[in-house]
């Protein structure tokens, strides 16, 4: 969960290793919840995605650092204009090689002063992931004349082209 899951997914959808990048919620008590539902704010869900990766090309510390790089891990509950606990920086790890090695990394960005505030990133497990309406999958890529798509998504989008080139699948 890195705020809107627009913007994640335009972002990890990108890379070579990303096999599929789904949006959807995850981290609350509402069964089965929609859109609207997490809109609310009342859910405690986090708009998320959820990344199979190929290991042998892409390893789950580089996810971490595109992950860190795209998003203000410092922001309770909010990225930029969006605002809410279902916009919270949280990683859902999937076993305890995961969690740590996310926990190290936030520490090792702490300890460098990487960021000017502390980051808020929660580590929790994975659970439940329910998968978003088919109109929020591959959002950014039918959109993106949309105003929020060009404001927010689009510079998302060229720093990683800036930043990890490498990492991209059009440069494979």
């Amino acid at each position: 969960g890195g705020g809107c899951f627009w913007c994640t997914e335009a972002v990890f959808l990108e890379l070579e290793g990303v096999k599929t990048v789904t949006s959807g919620y995850i981290g609350g008590k509402t069964v089965n919840p929609s859109y609207s539902d997490i809109c609310r704010g009342d859910t405690g869900h986090a708009e998320a995605i959820q990344i199979t990766f190929d290991p042998s090309t892409i390893s789950f510390g580089e996810l971490l650092e595109v992950f860190f790089a795209t998003h203000d891990p410092t922001t309770l509950n909010r990225q930029g204009n969006d605002v809410g606990t279902h916009y919270r920086s949280a990683i859902f790890y999937g076993n305890e090689t995961q969690k740590n090695e996310a926990k190290d990394f936030i520490d090792t960005l702490s300890k460098a002063f990487v960021f000017k505030e502390p980051i808020v990133t929660q580590l929790q497990p994975l659970d439940i992931f329910y998968l978003a309406e088919a109109s929020h999958h591959n959002y950014y890529n039918q959109n993106k004349e949309q105003a929020y798509c060009n404001f927010t998504i689009t510079p998302k989008i060229e720093k990683i082209q800036q930043f990890f080139a490498e990492k991209l699948k059009s440069n494979k």
